[in-house]
């Protein structure tokens, strides 16, 4: 008995310490952004020149002002070997590696070969006069060649992490328009829809990620806050600097964000969520399908914006969701600054009135549906 007795608390710790560790593993942090003259993949292959300095505000804080489209990733898969809008990889290439987080710079060349060689539909219909034509090519964001394989960069997979038990009873019980493979849908009120189909939001994190179009990112600064202007939905994320936390009593679908600067970074907490949006959202290449990826009340986003450059930043974000997620993941890319990209209204009303229209369109469907077998009787 003594001897077991000295040997139980043993491998109680020892579970213990397994555990530690192992959870330690699954929410390690990425390495902090390196700037520096040599362009490596610490800083996405993007220099910092010697003699750059960080431009300053008015007030002095570090200068992130502008617009920063993020359809510049807009080719980069959310998940590493989950092919973006079922793209296929060119014939004879190697196995997808999922633990390769950049093309080397034999493959990137490839790629921007390819990419070059792509006809301009939108140009040669507008040449040719067809307008229908025109609006069918041209509503797609430019999107520019990556070296990154995914936008998860942490865990080393570039995959979503598992849903806990509970995060897969919730999402079993969301709705949306956008079908999971082999399902048929059928609409009798309005929560038989997502925030997105209704236009009430596209939620968070999916709006910080890249979709077909209305990739706007406006950053805008004043004493004591950060603006984060979203073209899709036409939202805007406030962000107060150094500010109290407030009332977990508040529930927001973007969150309360709350900011403060490491350095010449600047960094996002956001709590506070209202649950019901997905997390991700079809349009994003490389997503889950069905928009059913569900956030809790307690998730967590922190966000960094390292700028390297004129032109460029670095974008961070950490999700952790402990109701949902068994742990936490982070993806992070690079933006690059567009002044001249147009932010553009998205017309997407409050009051949509393509909800009550597929309800009803898809009742009289259902209707005539289950009148055929008593029609065939009367034959």
């Amino acid at each position: 008995m003594r001897a077991i007795q000295h040997t139980a608390p043993r491998i109680l710790i020892g579970a213990n310490l397994a555990l530690f560790v192992f959870g330690s593993v699954l929410n390690a942090q990425l390495p902090a952004v390196k700037l520096g003259p040599t362009p490596t993949e610490s800083n996405f292959f993007i220099a910092t020149p010697p003699a750059w300095t960080q431009p300053k505000t008015p007030w002095g804080d570090p200068d992130l002002q502008g617009i920063w489209p993020i359809s510049y990733v807009g080719t980069v898969s959310l998940q590493r070997c989950v092919p973006a809008f079922g793209a296929r990889p060119p014939a004879g290439s190697p196995p997808c590696d999922p633990h390769k987080a950049f093309l080397t710079a034999t493959e990137f060349d490839a790629v921007q070969e390819r990419a070059a060689k792509q006809p301009d539909r939108y140009k040669q219909v507008v040449k040719d006069g067809e307008a229908g034509r025109a609006f069918l090519s041209g509503i797609m964001d430019t999107f520019t060649p990556q070296r990154q394989t995914s936008l998860i960069m942490d865990p080393p997979d570039g995959k979503l992490p598992e849903m806990t038990a509970e995060g897969k009873r919730l999402s079993s019980l969301m709705k949306s328009s956008w079908p999971l493979p082999g399902e048929k849908l059928a609409f009798d009120t309005y929560t038989d829809f997502d925030s997105w189909d209704r236009c009430i939001t596209r939620g968070l994190p999916a709006s910080m990620f890249p979709f077909r179009y209305n990739n706007g990112l406006q950053i805008i600064q004043a004493p004591g806050y950060v603006a984060l202007r979203m073209e899709m939905i036409h939202e805007s994320r406030i962000v107060a600097l150094n500010a109290p936390p407030v009332s977990p009593a508040i529930k927001e679908w973007l969150g309360v964000s709350r900011g403060h600067w490491d350095g010449t970074t600047l960094v996002v907490e956001t709590t506070n969520f209202k649950s019901g949006a997905s997390a991700t959202n079809t349009g994003v290449g490389g997503s889950p399908p069905g928009n059913r990826f569900p956030i809790s009340e307690q998730m967590k986003m922190t966000e960094r914006f390292t700028r390297l450059n004129k032109d460029f930043l670095i974008y961070e974000i950490t999700v952790d969701d402990p109701v949902v997620l068994t742990h936490s993941w982070t993806a992070r890319f690079p933006l690059k600054l567009d002044n001249g990209f147009q932010i553009l209204e998205y017309a997407c009303t409050e009051d949509n009135n393509m909800i009550p229209h597929w309800i009803s369109t898809s009742r009289a469907e259902r209707a005539q549906e289950a009148a055929k077998p008593a029609a065939a009787q009367h034959q």
